[in-house]
């Protein structure tokens, strides 16, 4: 009787192998030959699986994603307004050792989105995900009072990814300027702001 095989589980696992090359690399460490060597197939067999390496890199992309997602979304669970921003916000900053390791996997993403259309559409998607999350936030503020700010949920956005962004580029480049508490302090600041009229 022929054996049969998961596809499905194959490219998840394919994917996981694919997660962890780059996590102990960067992406330039996730060659086929060696996601194949660590899958343990043969080199040509992905292509069984995926239509290409950049296939393989969108889904574990993808993987990425759906992980911060997931810690973004436990973290805001039962709240609102500023409190849902400061949670969503400190989910997303590189506060901790694990949340700067995906900050340095996520950078490599960006980097590589830059000539890679469907990288760089995934990354939009988050985009407009991240920015209908907080303008949900903004207005449970303004509609309970706590967010008197007259400045627009457009520009309060954009400081928020700009902040959250930064310190995750800066942590990395340039650590002793984008310190746990500098970021803490820039954070309260912005909430604070939200706070006055």
């Amino acid at each position: 009787m022929p054996k049969i095989i998961d596809h499905d589980q194959r490219r998840a696992d394919i994917v996981d192998v694919t997660w962890q090359l780059i996590v102990e690399g960067g992406i330039e460490a996730a060659t086929m030959r060696e996601i194949a060597a660590r899958a343990g197939f043969a080199n040509g067999a992905l292509k069984h699986y995926f239509s290409g390496k950049d296939q393989i890199i969108k889904d574990a992309y993808e993987r990425g994603l759906g992980m911060m997602e997931r810690a973004i979304l436990t973290a805001v669970t039962g709240k609102r307004g500023i409190a849902a921003i400061r949670a969503h916000c400190t989910a997303a900053l590189p506060l901790d050792e694990s949340r700067v390791l995906a900050g340095r996997i996520q950078l490599g993403f960006w980097d590589h989105a830059v000539s890679n259309p469907d990288l760089a559409e995934l990354f939009g998607r988050h985009i407009e995900e991240w920015r209908s999350a907080l303008a949900g936030y903004l207005e449970e503020g303004r509609a309970s009072g706590e967010i008197r700010t007259t400045l627009a949920n457009e520009t309060v956005i954009s400081n928020i990814m700009l902040l959250n962004s930064g310190a995750n580029v800066l942590c990395i480049l340039a650590p002793e300027v984008s310190t746990t508490e500098v970021q803490e302090e820039l954070l309260e600041l912005l909430l604070h702001q939200l706070t006055q009229p």
